[in-house]
Order: structure tokens, then C-alpha cells, then sequence
């Protein structure tokens, strides 16, 4: 009789236990989110534990959500919270879900540096809408001489550390740790062969860059960016009686920069006189800086010219993108005339 009633009270236990086990399970292990695929929450300097709540209630089991305010309460979370972007997977459990916010484990972000990327203005904008930096504290950071001096570059210059590419960036990043990120990449990216192709030109990596700046400029067919990099290269070793610093880039891409007019569509000679460092038809040589971001295509396609006697290209009249060169000036001229012939029937001004 003692043996069956130390029995029952065995079973007994035992069903408690797992009756226990099964409501921990269910509060604090089953499945947090209510949604089937991953979900982010971006956590920011400003939120307090009541915004936490309310960015994790509408994709929490309602258990679930009650179990992550009781590990909140006990564990003081509303004093200690962190920044980041954070990843909701299916099946991960309140427990989980809140050691992750507790110790800022956080999901990097696929940050993407675009190319074609005009102006330090619209560099800041699209990095802010990708991390949590304030635009126009990154912008006054870009802008800043003596902090560009501290990477080796200069306000006109510092868009050149930007390498267009995908990178992992946690989203609350500083300022400070993003520049150093920017900074590292470029280095890996100017390795020993692309510096060698540089020294080759006798150019530095800004040189290159700002060259590819103007290169993408110009095109948008990769295949043809080597040949126009042969074309300017030739102009800027170009020295004679007519043109003893070199000749001219004469690139009409430089205009609409110094104008900061990008929509336009046809460059007339009244805009060929504007005072700035970036008009190519005034001053010999290679302006103070890129133009844009290049890309990775157009970098290396000016460390990768192609060697030819070209001086002179048009846009060819067919509005492919592609260009016609010529080696003479009269050669030119021909193809400048039907480009404009082109240009005037489709009414393009």
C-alpha cells in the first residue's frame, strides 16, 4: 500500500513537471513572432521600453509578448536598452529574443555605396536612410577639411574612400566607426595590382577615380569605358606649342557638374564659360576631384585603358550610348555634325 501511494504521488510530480515544463515552453521558447518570415525592429537612441513594446506587439504571440515584459521587469531591461537593428525569426522564442536586445546582438545591414552618386549631399542622404546617422551630421562630417585631412583626402576629394559595393554595417555604427570602415575598405580595395596599374600611369588612386568619375560620365556601356579612358589619357599627355600644360579634357559631364545642371541634355558654348575648377574646357588637366562615385567597372577600366592615337569622341547619332572617335580635329567635326543633325530632329534642346 506504501509502495502504490509513494507511486501516485511519483506520477503526480511528474505531471506537474511537465505541466510546468509545457507553460515555460509555451511562454518563453515557442515561437515569438506571429509572422512566417523574418522580421526586423530598429531600436534608436530616443526609444524608451514603451516604444520597444509597441514596434514588437503587432508581430508578437500575445503569451509570447507576455513573456518578454516579465523578463523585462525582472531583469531591468527598461534601464539598459540598446540600439540596433534586430532580427525576428520564426520559431525563436521570447527568452531568445530578449537575451538578443539585452546584449545588443544585433543583424548587420546590407549597406550598398552606390555609383553615379553626384554630390556629398545625396552621398549623406542615401547612407541615412540605410543607418541610423543623422544626414546632416554625416554631411558636415564629409565637409569637414581638417577630418577628410585625417584620411588622406580633402573635401573635394573624400568621396574616393567610397567604394562602390555591398557591405555588412551594424545600422547604429557611429560617424567615427563608419568612416574607419570606409576607410579600411578602400585600402583592401587599392591592392598591390590596381596600385601598380596606377604607378604605371603615373597616377595616384584619387587621380584614377577622378578620371573614372568622368569615364562613367560619359557612358554607360562598360565594354566601351576602356576606350574613352585611352582617350582622355592621350588628351592629358598631350604637349605641344597649342597646348603646353596638355590639352583639355573638354568633357561635357564637367560642365553639368560645375553648374550642378545634371538634367541637362545638350551642352550649348554659352555654359563652356562658367569660373570654376570642374570646367574641363578651361582648365587643362583633371579637376580637383571625381565628378561622381564611379564604379568599380569604370575604375578599372582607366587602370585598363586601351592604347590608341584617339583624341577626340561625339555620341553617336544612333542614341546608343556608344560614341564615335576620331584621331583629327576635322574628323571630329563630322561626327559632331551628325550628332547635332540627330539631336535637332528629335527635338532635344
Amino acid at each position: 500500500m506504501k509502495h502504490q501511494t509513494c507511486k501516485k504521488y511519483v506520477i503526480a510530480i511528474a505531471t506537474c513537471l511537465v505541466v510546468i515544463m509545457g507553460i515555460v515552453y509555451y511562454y518563453f521558447f515557442s515561437s515569438f513572432s506571429v509572422k512566417s518570415e523574418t522580421s526586423y525592429i530598429y531600436i534608436d537612441q530616443d526609444d524608451s521600453i514603451d516604444s520597444v513594446y509597441n514596434k514588437l506587439k503587432p508581430i508578437a504571440n500575445g503569451h509570447s509578448f507576455f513573456a518578454f515584459r516579465t523578463l523585462v521587469r525582472h531583469f531591468d531591461y527598461a534601464k539598459h536598452i540598446r540600439t540596433g537593428r534586430y532580427a525576428i525569426t520564426k520559431g525563436e522564442g521570447a527568452l531568445t529574443l530578449f537575451r538578443h536586445l539585452r546584449n545588443g546582438q544585433q543583424t548587420p545591414v546590407d549597406l550598398t555605396i552606390p555609383s553615379a552618386v553626384r554630390t556629398l549631399g545625396d552621398l549623406s542622404y542615401d547612407i541615412s536612410k540605410k543607418l541610423m546617422l543623422d544626414e546632416e551630421q554625416l554631411y558636415d562630417s564629409l565637409t569637414n577639411e581638417q577630418l577628410c585631412r585625417q584620411y588622406g583626402y580633402d573635401t573635394t576629394t573624400i568621396a574616393c574612400m567610397f567604394i562602390p559595393n555591398t557591405y555588412d554595417i551594424y545600422w547604429d555604427i557611429s560617424i567615427p566607426k563608419f568612416l574607419d570602415r570606409m576607410q579600411k575598405e578602400s585600402k583592401k580595395f587599392w591592392n598591390f595590382e590596381r596600385r601598380k596599374k596606377a604607378e604605371a600611369m603615373g597616377f595616384t588612386p584619387i587621380q584614377v577615380i577622378t578620371l573614372a568619375s568622368i569615364v562613367d560620365s560619359e557612358t554607360n556601356n562598360d565594354a566601351e569605358k576602356p576606350m574613352i579612358a585611352g582617350l582622355y589619357y592621350n588628351r592629358l599627355k598631350v604637349r605641344n606649342a597649342k597646348y603646353p600644360d596638355g590639352m583639355p579634357l573638354q568633357s561635357d559631364p564637367t560642365i553639368k557638374f560645375a553648374w550642378k545642371r545634371f538634367d541637362l541634355k545638350r551642352i550649348y558654348n554659352n555654359l563652356l564659360y562658367i569660373h570654376s575648377p570642374y570646367n574641363t574646357y578651361k582648365n587643362p588637366g583633371l579637376p580637383p576631384g571625381p565628378i561622381c562615385i564611379p564604379s568599380v567597372a569604370g575604375i578599372d577600366a582607366v587602370l585598363n585603358y586601351v592604347h590608341h592615337d584617339y583624341l577626340y569622341m561625339c555620341a553617336k547619332e544612333d542614341f546608343s550610348g556608344t560614341h564615335n572617335f576620331a584621331r583629327t580635329y576635322a574628323e571630329h567635326m563630322k561626327n559632331a555634325a551628325k550628332y547635332t543633325k540627330a539631336l535637332n530632329e528629335r527635338g532635344i534642346k
